[in-house]
């Protein structure tokens, strides 16, 4: 053990040994819970070197390769190594040699889609930081149809037990289909923005961690992510989506003026402007081309 330079960190050791995030070991190394050579050490900055002891509690740990998986979750598995209530943990569709990955956030029980798990608590950190704003998209379902104007209330953010939520971007699928967007990680965001507004989420899939799809990822299956898919997992779509229905609706309408302005300008007609200093309009229509000729004098009509 050293306090010099040398050395590796404590935390960031402790998380290459998949005890947690870097901020995490922070707390476990305060508590006291961390052992170095068989002392007590509280100091995050204490140092480990090649040829220490660690242990966290009675278990000795030391680093393991990095490994990081996506995992195509299905629906009616709990997010979690094990749960109080008895319920089927993520851990019963993956293989033993796995169950010592930690999953980076949470799907519900009822929720499915992507998910990664991995022993890099650093990554881990990156991934779920509020600071980061890591996108990830979902498709969702809900029990019944509902106007745009729901949409634009999503987007403001409503109040939530969690505090206020609010998605990135929504677009609608169908009446009762959206993409929709986050960038923040609340509890059951989605479901709790839904029930604020009175309508309940049927069916809800994550298909997108940052730039990463899944890529043909059948319900149940795994696979190691390279680095290259490691890196996308940290960095959002350069181009966002239409935030909602009514951007393409003002689409719509920019694409009918133009077209009526052309449809003006065909017939010779121009818009109605204002005549300076007074406040009626005058109809702008092209004087026709003179052509020499005088105009016929109108005779006066008799009385009748």
């Amino acid at each position: 053990m050293s306090e010099k330079s040398t050395g590796t960190r404590l935390n960031k050791y402790l998380a290459s040994c998949g005890v947690g995030s870097r901020r995490a070991c922070d707390v476990l190394i305060q508590e006291g819970d961390v052992y170095i050579n068989n002392s007590r050490v509280t100091t995050p900055g204490a140092r480990v070197e090649p040829d220490d002891s660690v242990r966290v509690g009675r278990k000795v740990v030391s680093p393991k390769a990095t490994e990081v998986i996506l995992f195509n979750k299905p629906r009616g598995l709990v997010s979690s190594s094990s749960d109080e209530l008895g319920r089927e943990t993520i851990y019963a569709a993956l293989p033993p040699h796995l169950h010592h990955l930690k999953n980076v956030g949470r799907l519900d029980k009822d929720s499915e889609g992507l998910l990664v798990l991995t022993n890099d608590g650093d990554l881990a950190l990156k991934l779920t930081h509020p600071s980061q704003k890591v996108e990830k998209e979902y498709l969702v379902t809900v029990n019944q149809a509902f106007d745009n104007e729901i949409i634009d209330k999503l987007l403001k953010g409503v109040h939530t037990p969690e505090g206020r939520a609010a998605a990135k971007s929504i677009k609608r699928i169908s009446p009762r289909r959206l993409r929709i967007v986050l960038d923040t990680g609340l509890k059951r965001q989605i479901r709790i923005m839904f029930e604020a507004v009175h309508i309940r989420v049927t069916k809800l899939v994550r298909i997108r961690i940052g730039t990463l799809m899944g890529g043909g990822l059948e319900i149940g299956q795994w696979r190691n992510l390279e680095a290259d898919e490691i890196a996308d997992l940290q960095k959002n779509p350069k181009q966002s989506r239409p935030k909602s229905d009514s951007d393409e609706l003002g689409g719509v309408e920019k694409h009918i003026t133009a077209r009526k302005s052309s449809q003006r300008k065909a017939a010779g007609l121009q818009r109605r402007t204002p005549v300076k200093g007074k406040t009626s309009f005058q109809n702008t229509k092209r004087a026709p081309k003179k052509t020499g000729r005088k105009p016929a004098k109108r005779k006066p009509r008799g009385r009748r």
